[in-house]
């Protein structure tokens, strides 16, 4: 039974994304963005915080949030958190979550190419002298 729980724990690992509330200055302090976890009845919001707020919480998702590495959040919860297992694990949702989106700090860098129709007409415009050009009428009034 403790090998299995070992096993367990060392599957449930998941990567923390932190990030800045305001000015981006000194190491991520705070969740990156409002994110939100759910189990059983239970919703917790996690909320960005200014750096030096701490953890606004109770104590079930302080204590997941702090092993996380998260110095400043606050939190909202709704549905009855008497139920600590779950408002835990709706804890550890929200926590999962925050690399579960791409922020414009995420993106690659785009690579734009010419379009097949430029690309000839580039070649044609450089490599080849017009043959001749077509008459129009010339219209007598």
């Amino acid at each position: 039974a403790i090998r299995g729980a070992i096993i367990l724990a060392k599957l449930s690992i998941v990567p923390v994304r932190r990030g800045f509330w305001g000015n981006k200055i000194n190491k991520p302090h705070t969740v990156p963005s409002k994110v939100t976890g759910k189990c059983g009845s239970i919703w917790v919001r996690l909320i960005p915080a200014p750096r030096g707020t701490g953890i606004v919480s109770a104590p079930v998702p302080k204590k997941l949030l702090q092993m996380a590495g998260i110095e400043d959040c606050y939190t909202s919860a709704r549905g009855s958190t008497g139920t600590l297992g779950n408002f835990a694990k709706a804890t550890y949702a929200a926590i999962a979550k925050t690399y579960s989106f791409l922020t414009p700090d995420l993106w690659k860098e785009t690579v734009f190419q010419k379009s097949p129709y430029q690309e000839h007409t580039d070649f044609l415009s450089k490599n080849h002298k017009p043959l001749g050009y077509q008459r129009q009428e010339q219209k007598q009034y």
